[in-house]
């Protein structure tokens, strides 16, 4: 008798059954990105806050102290102050961004295909994307987040100490290095022929 022959049907069963609850099981991952869809919206709520903090700061003396203070900038110039909120802005949409690269790209990859061929809205990273694409491009909008907050560190230097500058430097370098890597090792095992000459 074959070993991989079922020895009776209630085995057989439960061989069918078996696979059929582990790929089942994806869908567990439904409410993380729901959960992320409701982060999304948090973050909507807190650019709308931001945006509303930075208009006052254009004509009221008040709210360009008040702002300052609150960043934690020592010079009350008004093109610092609105630089620093412009950078907290853009900051915002990176992270949502890196957001709908997780909710589309990890769903589409980890849980079901969203049968979007054809629709115009498709975004054109989705076609091609794969679990070591998504790492990638995850990595990249990491960088571009912690670009902006450096900046930001850089341009309220005055009123941060050498150290909180030095290892926020460090964290960006081990950023870049991290994504460096992960695209090395994503190019090695997308050519394994070229690694063999």
């Amino acid at each position: 008798m074959d070993k991989h022959t079922p020895s009776s049907p209630a085995q057989a069963s439960a061989l069918r059954g078996l696979p059929a609850l582990i790929f089942a099981s994806r869908w567990l991952q439904l409410p993380l990105y729901l959960g992320l869809i409701v982060a999304q919206a948090v973050y909507v709520v807190l650019f709308i806050q931001e945006l509303s903090h930075l208009v006052p700061v254009l004509w009221d003396p008040n709210a360009l102290d008040h702002t300052a203070s609150a960043l934690g900038v020592v010079a009350r110039s008004k093109e610092i102050v609105v630089m620093l909120m412009v950078l907290s802005l853009i900051d915002v949409v990176m992270i949502s961004n890196l957001l709908i690269m997780v909710i589309i790209g990890g769903y589409e990859t980890f849980v079901s295909r969203l049968d979007l061929d054809g629709h115009p809205d498709q975004p054109e990273w989705l076609s091609h994307v794969n679990a070591n694409v998504l790492k990638v491009k995850l990595a990249t909008a990491i960088i571009g987040i912690s670009s902006i907050h450096l900046l930001k560190t850089f341009i309220s230097a005055e009123s941060l100490s050498d150290k909180t500058m030095l290892w926020q430097t460090v964290i960006h370098i081990a950023f870049i290095f991290s994504a460096l890597s992960i695209a090395w090792i994503d190019r090695m095992l997308s050519n394994p022929a070229g690694q063999q000459h």
